[in-house]
Order: structure tokens, then sequence, then C-alpha cells
């Protein structure tokens, strides 16, 4: 004998949103919820990864106005150089350079090289308005890589506390749904008992 085949259940799409006999206010409300937590989700997140994005772009090229590079020499052997064991830095040794500026002031400072590196060596340094070494600049494309993914990781932090909020309210929704159908249940199962002569 042939073996039934079970029916499957067909899926009803933005139930909530049509009028049938079993949706409920709670429903209603519950399908209003996930459309406002979406869309302000979509918004704020958009809203705020644009904002830090453009902060950031704004901060880098600031930073990349403020400081220029000069050409220096390095005054000392990077070898003679102990290395520091921070556990922080790339291996790179500070030594002491010198650069002449164009009024013919020399100038000297340090400034981290590879360990390897040999005095006499032609580094490019970059100083600052105040006249300090300070690190490289970012390029083009680290300052791109950077302001998208500062804007991405802060509008997706955003969406996703918005989406959260929206699960916990939802949660309640439920809680209080299932508790009608209880109440429900309680108020109509008698009267199906009687019907049915099976009550007890």
């Amino acid at each position: 004998m042939a073996r039934a085949q079970r029916a499957k259940a067909k899926r009803v799409w933005f139930w909530r949103w049509r009028h049938n006999s079993l949706r409920r206010h709670s429903d209603v409300v519950e399908a209003r919820i996930v459309l406002a937590t979406w869309m302000l989700a979509l918004s704020a997140g958009a809203v705020a990864g644009q904002a830090v994005a453009a902060q950031t772009d704004h901060y880098l090229t600031e930073r990349r106005a403020e400081v220029h590079a000069v050409a220096a020499v390095l005054t000392e052997d990077a070898s003679d150089i102990a290395p520091t064991t921070t556990g922080f830095d790339d291996g790179r040794v500070p030594v002491k350079v010198r650069w002449t500026t164009a009024d013919g002031v020399t100038h000297t400072a340090r400034m981290k090289v590879d360990p390897q590196t040999a005095a006499g060596t032609h580094v490019t340094a970059w100083i600052d308005r105040s006249g300090q070494v300070v690190s490289k600049p970012p390029t083009a494309t680290e300052k791109t890589l950077g302001v998208v993914g500062n804007g991405v990781l802060v509008g997706s932090g955003v969406c996703s506390t918005v989406l959260a909020g929206g699960w916990l309210v939802r949660r309640r929704l439920l809680r209080r749904r299932l508790a009608e159908w209880d109440a429900e249940w309680k108020r109509v199962d008698p009267q199906w008992r009687d019907r049915s002569g099976g009550r007890g």
C-alpha cells in the first residue's frame, strides 16, 4: 500500500497585514513594530555610519595636512641600538636622524627604522608643525579603508542594536499573545467538552 504523502503547509506571506479571522490585534502591532524596527535600524545605521565616516575622513585629512616629509639621514647604526621588548612594537628600533630645513637650520631627532639600517642611510622622516618626528600618515588607500571600515562598523553596530531592541519588544508581545491564547482556550475548552459529551 502506497504511503500517503504528507501535505506540505503553504506559507502565507504578510499574513499579519491581511484581514483574516485568526489575526489578532497583537499580530497587527507586531507587524508594525517589525516594519518600524527595520526602517529605524536601516536609517539610523546609515546616518551613524555616514557621520562616523565623515568624522574619520576629516580627522585623517587634517592629520595629513599637519605633517610633511623631509629627507633625513641616519647618524648611527640601527644595529647598535637594543630593540625594545614591550611586546607592542614592530621590531624597528629608534635611531638618531638629521635633516636640514629650507632655511638652513639643521635638526636632529629619533625615528624608528629597521634594525639592519646603517648610518648614512637616507630615509624619509615625517615632521609635524612643532618639528617633532611623527608616524607616517595613512596613504590614500589606507585612508579610504579606514573611512569605509569605521563607517560600516559603527553603522552595523547601530543597526544591530536597534534590531535587538525590536526583538526584545517582539518577545514581550509573544508572551502576551501566548497568555491571551491560554486564557481563551480555558474559556472555550469547556464548551467543546460539553458539545462532545466529554466533560471531565
